[in-house]
């Protein structure tokens, strides 16, 4: 081989390793780059399954509280439902019947027992039973454990089988009821027996959560306000038939006693009638003979035996007026007095007594006043007895009204009735004698009284003719003040 190939051949071999290093180093660093994209993918395939576990698992943890917020809402309307139904019940014996398995379960339990703690028998009584066998239940109650249930009672705070602490106590409720899943709330009226609410389920698929227990212990609250509120209404509906009945015995006492009110008030206005006309004959013999004697008839008289045969005389219309009056007020009572009831003009009525009247007010300086509308609705009255009332009202404040004083008369329509007042300035009457003036022979006890002799009768007449016409009258007064006197006439249509 000549020189020159040899040289050739080397430098091509020199090449070919050159471009075949290039190569690998290409190839190398392909590779490197592949590798590194590789890495990356990896990482990224990594958090992108990462990524995907987050959201499986906030697929699930949603469609968890998906689920629980449904059966919330679910236990929160089915709650809603019960409690218009218990609300509505007055009657203990109802309130738990309407607690019915199907609401139940839309709560999520199967089974249900309340029992109510008698002080009496010192023992839980039975009050609801859901889902279980009675002999299942009579079990559960000989099983009872009284002194953990009571502090249930007394703690009154609801307890679940996931939120027991006592691991004592959760055994023993355990045993006692036998179930996986449970929730135990109190029952407490305000007053009466308090007691527990067992609602319980053995699915599998039921997981008791914190919102379970809010449901239950508002249910329980709900049966406490149920029975609280049907014990108060028994207290009420028996109080009420206690007081009806106390009060058909005191009707029944007071007809009674009115029959003899009755009987009482018509043998004294017999008696009165009966001893009045019998002391009218002795009056009148008496009167009669003073009269003769004072007319000297039967000879001149000493001016001693003159002025005593005065003083007969004059008491002796005294003792006539008293009598007449007796008699009147007697028969009024008794309905024996006709009234003649006519259309009346009140204003003509109060011109004519005023006018009879005006001499003794004109002796002590008395103003007297009228104020009466001229539009005045006529009454319906007896014009006499009328005018006997304003006489005694006006003749008693002429008596009780000092000099220089005022008497005023109005009157105006109301609500179908005149209403009259005959008002004075006059000494007035004590408080505490104002409820007796219209009794019969009640006379107020004051200085002019006690100078003036009277009968006690003219208001106690007053008020009779007043009421015979189905008026009213009344009185106020203040002492050193004067008095005021009202009475009503009913208006003529």
């Amino acid at each position: 081989m000549a020189y020159y190939e040899i040289v050739i051949l080397g430098f091509v071999s020199l090449v070919f390793n050159v471009l075949l290093t290039l190569y690998v180093l290409i190839k190398i660093s392909r590779i490197k780059e592949l590798t590194k994209l590789v890495h990356n993918l990896n990482r990224s395939l990594e958090e992108m399954d990462e990524q995907a576990k987050l959201i499986v698992r906030t697929d699930i943890e949603l469609n968890k509280a998906q689920t629980e917020l449904d059966k919330k809402i679910a236990g929160l309307y089915t709650l809603q439902m019960l409690s218009r139904a218990i609300t509505t019940t007055l009657e203990e014996t109802k309130i738990f019947n309407m607690l019915e398995p199907k609401r139940l379960e839309e709560m999520g339990f199967e089974k249900a027992l309340a029992f109510l703690w008698s002080e009496q028998e010192k023992k839980f009584v039975l009050s609801l039973n859901i889902g279980f066998e009675p002999a299942t239940t009579q079990t559960i109650l000989s099983r009872l454990d009284i002194d953990i249930f009571l502090r249930l009672i007394e703690e009154g705070k609801t307890i679940s089988s996931f939120s027991i602490e006592e691991e004592a106590l959760k055994e023993s409720i355990d045993n006692i009821f036998g179930m996986k899943s449970y929730v135990i709330a109190p029952i407490l009226p305000k007053h009466g027996n308090k007691g527990l609410l067992f609602v319980g389920t053995d699915s599998p698929d039921m997981v008791l959560t914190e919102g379970d227990e809010e449901l239950i212990t508002i249910l329980a609250n709900q049966l406490g306000q149920a029975l609280e509120n049907a014990r108060l209404f028994e207290q009420t509906w028996r109080a009420q038939q206690e007081l009806e009945e106390k009060v058909k015995q005191r009707t029944a006492e007071l007809a009674s006693a009115l029959e003899q009110i009755k009987i009482i008030s018509k043998r004294k206005s017999d008696f009165i009638s009966a001893v009045s006309h019998e002391l009218r004959t002795p009056l009148t013999s008496i009167k009669g003979f003073a009269a003769i004697l004072l007319a000297e008839k039967l000879g001149a008289l000493p001016p001693a035996v003159k002025e005593r045969l005065e003083k007969i005389n004059r008491h002796s219309d005294e003792l006539v007026r008293m009598v007449n009056d007796l008699l009147d007020i007697a028969r009024i009572e008794s309905g024996k007095t006709v009234m003649k009831i006519e259309p009346q003009d009140l204003k003509s009525i109060i011109a004519t007594v005023s006018d009879l009247i005006a001499v003794q007010c004109k002796n002590k300086n008395i103003e007297l006043t009228q104020v009466v509308p001229q539009d005045l609705p006529l009454v319906l009255a007896d014009k006499s007895q009328i005018e006997r009332v304003f006489i005694n009202l006006l003749g008693n404040a002429v008596k009780f009204t000092p000099q220089n004083g005022r008497i005023t008369i109005s009157a105006r329509g109301k609500n179908g009735f005149v209403e009259v007042e005959v008002a004075d300035t006059g000494i007035g009457i004590p408080e505490e004698s104002l409820p007796s003036i219209f009794e019969e022979f009640y006379r107020v006890d004051n200085e002019i009284n006690q100078q003036v002799k009277g009968s006690g009768l003219g208001l106690s007449l007053v008020k009779n003719i007043v009421e015979a016409h189905k008026g009213r009258i009344s009185a106020k007064s203040k002492l050193n003040e004067g008095s005021t006197f009202s009475f009503t006439l009913p208006i003529a249509k």
